[in-house]
């Protein structure tokens, strides 16, 4: 079970970038996310007639590793690490370890 999921909002802890926060676009593999606004660079682009695309500097949004980020917890205001339990009905179940409430997805 993937402890960082697509639609989380999480927050950066290292790197250029630390302390912004962000909601999770993608998951680009099991172990990068692509977080909106976070490891922005400068991609430069051809134009393309057949696709009618111009070209020029363009801002793309590049993967980064899930160990660097941490999901955020808006209760406490704060970053959390994210447990697993078993609910009630036998389902497996995200929870902030912090508080032990479960994660709305």
């Amino acid at each position: 079970m993937n402890k960082i999921r697509k639609g989380d909002h999480v927050v950066v802890l290292t790197g250029r970038d630390k302390g912004k926060r962000g909601t999770v676009l993608e998951r680009v593999d099991a172990d990068h996310v692509v977080v909106e606004g976070v490891n922005v660079a400068k991609k430069h682009v051809k134009p393309n007639p057949m696709k009618g695309t111009t070209g020029g500097v363009v801002d793309k949004t590049m993967p980064i590793h899930q160990s660097n980020v941490a999901i955020w917890n808006a209760a406490a205001g704060k970053a959390d690490r994210v447990g697993i339990k078993t609910a009630a009905d036998g389902k497996r179940v995200r929870v902030f370890k912090s508080t032990g409430e479960e994660i709305k997805a």
